[in-house]
């Protein structure tokens, strides 16, 4: 399980990586530089960890012996490429967006389960452009918000980017769903 998203998601990430290095002059020979300490393989489980067991950076930071901001920006590149490649549910069958879920859920005839939930957040800094968004109303605190949708069993089959929480549940799923009768 683990070798075949390595060897699905491990391109993506080295095309990324080579397309960042090219777009900015080189200010060093080739080759020179500091080495990665967390390979491609590390960052991968540092990302599922955190996915899967909600492990906090620094937790795994010292389990891989990094600094904290290493797993940050691990995760931060890793989890889009999980993000794109979706959610595996049967042979063949992948789903990558909340509308693809819900056409899945309506031909089998099974049941899902949504949630939108907020995670609190530090509060951005003052000159920040659309500050004010991220304050929620419903709990009175800065947040981010999130949806999550699962099958019966609680097999995740959707999980939404973070958005500011100053919107509702419902406008947030009308935002990721778009409208079929423009």
């Amino acid at each position: 399980m683990i070798a075949e998203l390595v060897a699905e998601v491990g391109p993506l990430w080295h095309e990324r990586h080579q397309l960042e290095l090219e777009s900015r002059p080189r200010k060093r020979a080739v080759g020179a530089g500091a080495k990665h300490r967390l390979v491609f393989i590390d960052r991968l489980l540092a990302t599922l960890v955190h996915l899967r067991h909600g492990a906090t950076h620094d937790v795994l930071a010292c389990w891989f012996g990094v600094d904290r901001s290493t797993i940050t920006r691990a995760i931060g590149e890793v989890r889009p490429l999980l993000a794109g490649r979706g959610c595996t549910i049967a042979a063949g069958i992948r789903l990558r967006t909340l509308a693809e879920v819900i056409d899945h859920l309506g031909t089998t005839g099974q049941t899902g389960i949504i949630d939108g939930t907020e995670i609190r957040v530090r509060r951005p800094a003052v000159g920040r452009k659309d500050r004010e968004k991220f304050i929620s109303g419903k709990n009175k605190q800065n947040a981010v918000k999130t949806m999550v949708l699962t099958d019966a069993d609680g097999r995740l089959l959707f999980c939404s980017p973070a958005q500011p929480a100053s919107c509702a549940d419902i406008t947030h799923a009308r935002q990721l769903v778009p409208d079929p009768y423009p």
